[in-house]
């Protein structure tokens, strides 16, 4: 008998799987060849601790000593700097407050980005406190602890069918029987939670697209931070040497095998060319991932009301890796009736009760 079923390889089950992997045997079904294939495998990688709404800050803020751990920890100094346009001045300064960031002198920013073009830009800002995250350490460093508590973890194990007798009965390929379900599939939560005849939580899949640029003017872009523009309407990060952009859009798609939207990958670069003196004239590659909201924007965590042997660890939203250290806790905790070490507030806005109101 399993206590405790995960579905989903990515890092929302991984890292909800070390963390119960001490309270009792737990096993991780992976649908794909490979862990973290879809939005954990296509993530911007970044921490930025004042990024998101309340909750999410909260877990960002609870995660951060993990992440930055002295020794082995995930986080590499990155900065990110907010861009706006002439005619942005309003929805800059909310930006900045919004995300605490400091304003940065347009000659200041050129002079760590030098392909910032001064006839469009107008205000810059910096935060020195964002960071790089080691996303492929993180989710193996989980999958490692799931390995030496006992538990397994397993690809190639699509869920067909899930029925509920005195256990969870589960079918991938063969037949799991475990006392409780953590539902972390990503996009599919929902598909996941109507095979085992829980109420769906609403959750939608939003696609982002993302291309991989030659460096700009063959610069080394080691010390460059990430670039936002205001209303996160685009984002540049440096990238092994190149620099991925993306338009940020968030478009209500079906979950499946995402790929990028082909005129909503050019409307972004455009964007961000207009803001740049160097042109794009070469694209290595595009992908897209799907990252998954809740109805009110925060990840759900926890038992279902209904049945709290079903555990959602959902809507990550693209927080996912920032929030994991503290997100994972807080569903072992609920998971096992310990006390949070979260504030109650949070909490209460993270619960997936909150949802059924």
């Amino acid at each position: 008998m399993i206590d405790f079923l995960i579905i989903g390889g990515g890092i929302a089950g991984l890292s909800a799987g070390a963390r119960l992997s001490l309270h009792g045997k737990v096993i991780v079904l992976e649908a794909e060849d490979v862990l973290g294939y879809h939005a954990s495998g296509r993530s911007a990688a970044l921490f930025e601790e004042s990024y998101g709404p309340d909750s999410v800050v909260a877990l960002n803020k609870a995660s951060a000593e993990f992440l930055a751990a002295e020794n082995g920890g995930y986080l590499t100094p990155r900065g990110l700097m907010l861009i706006g346009g002439k005619n942005q001045q309003d929805v800059f300064a909310r930006d900045v407050v919004d995300l605490n960031m400091q304003v940065l002198p347009v000659a200041e920013a050129r002079d760590r980005v030098p392909i910032l073009n001064p006839d469009s830009v107008g205000f810059t800002a910096i935060s020195d406190g964002a960071f790089d995250i080691d996303t492929d350490r993180l989710l193996q460093d989980f999958a490692r602890v799931i390995r030496a508590n006992g538990g397994k973890v397993l690809t190639r194990n699509k869920v067909t069918a899930i029925h509920k007798d005195r256990h969870w009965i589960v079918s991938a390929g063969q037949t799991y029987d475990s006392r409780n379900i953590v539902n972390a599939a990503g996009p599919w939560v929902d598909e996941i939670a109507i095979m085992a005849g829980i109420a769906p939580i609403g959750i939608s899949p939003r696609r982002r697209s993302m291309a991989r640029l030659p460096a700009p003017a063959g610069h080394n872009l080691r010390e460059w931070p990430m670039l936002l523009g205001v209303q996160e309407a685009w984002y540049a990060k440096p990238d092994a040497g190149k620099l991925i952009v993306s338009p940020s859009e968030a478009d209500p798609v079906p979950p499946h095998d995402a790929y990028a939207d082909d005129m909503v990958l050019a409307e972004g670069l455009a964007r961000y060319e207009e803001m740049v003196t160097e042109p794009v004239t070469r694209v290595e590659a595009n992908w897209a991932g799907l990252r998954s909201f809740a109805p009110d924007g925060t990840l759900v965590l926890g038992p279902d009301p209904v049945d709290p042997t079903f555990i959602w660890s959902a809507g990550q939203g693209g927080y996912g890796f920032q929030t994991a250290p503290a997100a994972s806790k807080l569903v072992a905790d609920l998971a096992t009736g310990h006390m949070p070490e979260l504030d109650d507030a949070s909490v209460r806005a993270l619960k997936p009760e909150r949802l059924c109101q």
